[in-house]
């Protein structure tokens, strides 16, 4: 009996999408224990729209994460803040329409994504590195811009974007998250672009001998981390209707917590972005729940921090249990 049960823990977690769902079920569970308004379909439907826009930095960061070679973006809450000072810029003191000035903004996003994708492949510095150095220019200079104040005056119709609903789904759901997760989907499970950042992440010098450009790859991997990011400060932007120079604010880290929690491994290799969207959907849930049942802040962190490490040590348990399975000595 204990053998058997053994083997079925086993199972469920090496299969992330279904530990994911059982996570899901207990987070539910005690989330409605502590507040009676949790399982509402007000509020649920309010915690999608909380989500989107760490969905979009975590499919990009998870990304980042499976190619390997210690790929993280710790800047990419810094270039949403400042992807969305520039916005601001263009529609209150450029005059741009709002309508053009959002691809100017992802455009801006993906040229701030390059930077990473030069200094990290053709510079040669560490990821960890260069993106924490970003990090605090990209941050620093959306506070210079704007002196620290929010550039607002948008016009109505852009709340549309983030405020609106469609066949009762939020808007930025239906046309933003759910388009963009399939098309990535589709890009690393059905393309050959999909299949090197799975070779990239088990094996750079394997990779490299299979013909993969891996500095080209990497570099495509951070500029698209740049247009999510861009993206995403659109989409915080109509939401709040206005553009905040700290909108990115810890975003960074959530984002990495977030792959690693859906099953990316924190080496390469190992993932996939349905697990990813699935992490979205229990983190928002944490945060939401927490809320409501008027937890300190400083308690959210703790417990963000928690289920980080959480994940990390369940990932590397599931790579020596498959190991061992395989007769590989780690």
């Amino acid at each position: 009996m204990g053998a058997w049960i053994g083997n079925a823990v086993t199972k469920l977690l090496s299969n992330r999408v279904y530990f994911l769902v059982v996570l899901m079920i207990i987070v539910v569970i005690i989330m409605t224990s502590l507040s009676p308004f949790f399982l509402t379909m007000s509020n649920l439907i309010s915690m999608t729209r909380f989500g989107a826009v760490l969905a979009l930095l975590a499919l990009g960061q998870s990304l980042v994460i499976l190619a390997g070679g210690a790929g993280i973006d710790l800047s990419i809450g810094a270039i949403l803040s400042l992807s969305g000072v520039l916005f601001g810029m263009l529609v209150r003191d450029a005059g741009v329409n709002v309508w053009l000035a959002i691809p100017l903004t992802i455009v801006a996003g993906a040229l701030l994504g390059a930077v990473n994708g030069v200094t990290i492949v053709w510079w040669g510095l560490p990821p960890l590195i260069a993106t924490l150095g970003t990090l605090w220019a990209y941050g620093a200079l959306a506070l210079v811009l704007t002196r620290g104040v929010p550039i607002s005056g948008f016009p109505t119709s852009f709340a549309f974007i983030s405020q609106d609903y469609i066949l009762g789904i939020p808007t930025q759901i239906l046309l933003i998250v759910i388009p963009v997760y399939l098309i990535l989907q589709f890009m690393t499970s059905r393309t050959r672009f999909g299949r090197w950042i799975y070779l990239l992440g088990v094996n750079d010098e394997a990779a490299r001998f299979a013909g993969v450009p891996v500095a080209r790859v990497r570099f495509i991997l951070y500029t698209l981390n740049g247009v999510l990011a861009g993206l995403g400060a659109v989409v915080t932007a109509s939401w709040f209707m206005a553009a905040r120079p700290d909108a990115g604010a810890g975003m960074d880290l959530q984002s990495v917590t977030v792959a690693v929690l859906g099953g990316i491994h924190i080496f390469g290799g190992i993932g996939s972005l349905a697990g990813t969207m699935l992490a979205v959907v229990i983190v928002t849930m944490v945060a939401t729940g927490l809320q409501l049942a008027n937890i300190n802040a400083v308690w959210q962190l703790a417990v963000l921090g928690f289920m980080l490490l959480s994940a990390v040590a369940l990932n590397q348990a599931v790579v020596r249990q498959s190991a061992r399975r395989q007769g590989v000595q780690l």
